[in-house]
C-alpha cells in the first residue's frame, strides 16, 4: 500500500566529502537518520521507521557497508515504486586534493584501508576505488553537491534549502532567552548577551526589593521608564533582523542573554518583554530565568550590590 507523504533521502559520497554534515542537518530538520545502514535491510528499516509514525527518513550510506554495496540501485528503486515513497539521493562530492587533504588534517585511513583493502594503501588509491564503487550512486542521485569549495556552515546551509520545506511546519531554529545575574557568572552558551544594569533597579524601591520580576509590580516599574522604553525599542528591531539571519546561517538554536546584577528583577522582566514582542504562536521563544530564585550577595558591594 502506498504510504503518501514520506520523504526518504539517502545521504551518500566520498568519505571525506561531508557526509556526517550533511545527516547532521537532516537530523535538525526532524529526519530520523540512520547511517551506515546495509542494504539488505533498508526496505525492513523504512518499513519500520513508516510504522512508528515516521515520515522523514534519512539513510546515510557509503563503502562501509562493503559487499552490501552491490545491489544498492534494485533496493532504492523498488522503495518509491512498490512503497509510494518519495526517494531523493543525495551524493556528496569533492576534488582529489581537497579530500586529501581533509584526511591528512584528521590523520584518519581512508575507510577502505581501515576494512583492509589491500589496494587501498595510500588515500588516493583508496579515493580512486571508491569513486569506482560508488559512481552508480552518483549516477542515480538527484542532488549533486561539490563540496571543495564549500565549509561546514555552507554545506549546511544547502541542505536546509533542499530539504528545509520537508520541515516547514517545524520551527528550524530554537531561540531562548536567558535572563541572569552578573553576580554569578554570565551564560556560557550565550550568541547574544545585553546588559541591562543600567535600567532603573527595583531593588532600591521598597516593596519591589524581595519580589521577583515576573510580578506585575516589578515589571511594570522597569518596563515604565523612559530608558527601558527606548532600550527595548533599539534591541527588538536589532533582534527582528538578526534572528532571520542566524536561521539562515544554518543555527538550529539560539541563546540570548539578557544580565542584570543579580538576576531577579530588571534581566527577569526584559527577558519576558522581549520574547512577547518577537515570538510567535508559529515561532515561540522559551525564555529561562536562570538567577530569578537566588537571593544572597555573592559578589556584592555597598555600592554595587542588588538585583
Amino acid at each position: 500500500m502506498a504510504r503518501h507523504g514520506v520523504s526518504v533521502v539517502v545521504v551518500t559520497g566520498l568519505s571525506g566529502a561531508g557526509k556526517s554534515t550533511a545527516i547532521d542537518a537532516l537530523e535538525d530538520l526532524g529526519f530520523f537518520c540512520v547511517d551506515n545502514l546495509p542494504t539488505p535491510v533498508v526496505s525492513s528499516t523504512v518499513a519500520a521507521c513508516v510504522a512508528g509514525g515516521m515520515d522523514r527518513i534519512a539513510l546515510g550510506m557509503d563503502v562501509r557497508v562493503r559487499r552490501f554495496l552491490d545491489g544498492v540501485l534494485s533496493v532504492l528503486n523498488e522503495l518509491p515504486e512498490h512503497s509510494g515513497y518519495q526517494l531523493s539521493v543525495v551524493f556528496l562530492d569533492a576534488t582529489d586534493d581537497a579530500l586529501l587533504r581533509r584526511f591528512n588534517s584528521t590523520r584518519r585511513p581512508h575507510p577502505l584501508t581501515a576494512t583492509g583493502d589491500m589496494r587501498a594503501a595510500a588515500v588516493l588509491d583508496g579515493i580512486a576505488i571508491e569513486r569506482e564503487r560508488l559512481a552508480p550512486l552518483r549516477g542515480r542521485a538527484t542532488h549533486v553537491i561539490d563540496t571543495t569549495l564549500l565549509s561546514v556552515h555552507e554545506l549546511r546551509r544547502r541542505m536546509l534549502a533542499a530539504f528545509g520545506a520537508e520541515a516547514a511546519h517545524e520551527l528550524r531554529m530554537r531561540a531562548r532567552f536567558v535572563s541572569f545575574g552578573f553576580k554569578y557568572g554570565a551564560p556560557t552558551d550565550a550568541d547574544v548577551m545585553f546588559d541591562v544594569r543600567f535600567l532603573p533597579n527595583p531593588y532600591f524601591v521598597d516593596g519591589l526589593r524581595d519580589l521577583p520580576g515576573t510580578l506585575e509590580p516589578v515589571r511594570s516599574f522597569v518596563l515604565g521608564s523612559s530608558e527601558t522604553a527606548r532600550f527595548l525599542a533599539l534591541s527588538s528591531d536589532l533582534l527582528a533582523f538578526c534572528l532571520p539571519e542566524f536561521e539562515r546561517e544554518g543555527k538550529s538554536y539560539l541563546t540570548v542573554a539578557i544580565g542584570c546584577t543579580g538576576g531577579r528583577h530588571r534581566s527577569v522582566a526584559i527577558a519576558e518583554e522581549l520574547a512577547t514582542r518577537l515570538g510567535s504562536p508559529g515561532s515561540p521563544i522559551d525564555v529561562i530565568h536562570r538567577d530569578v530564585h537566588r537571593i544572597g550577595t555573592v559578589g556584592s558591594s555597598v555600592t554595587g550590590g542588588g538585583a
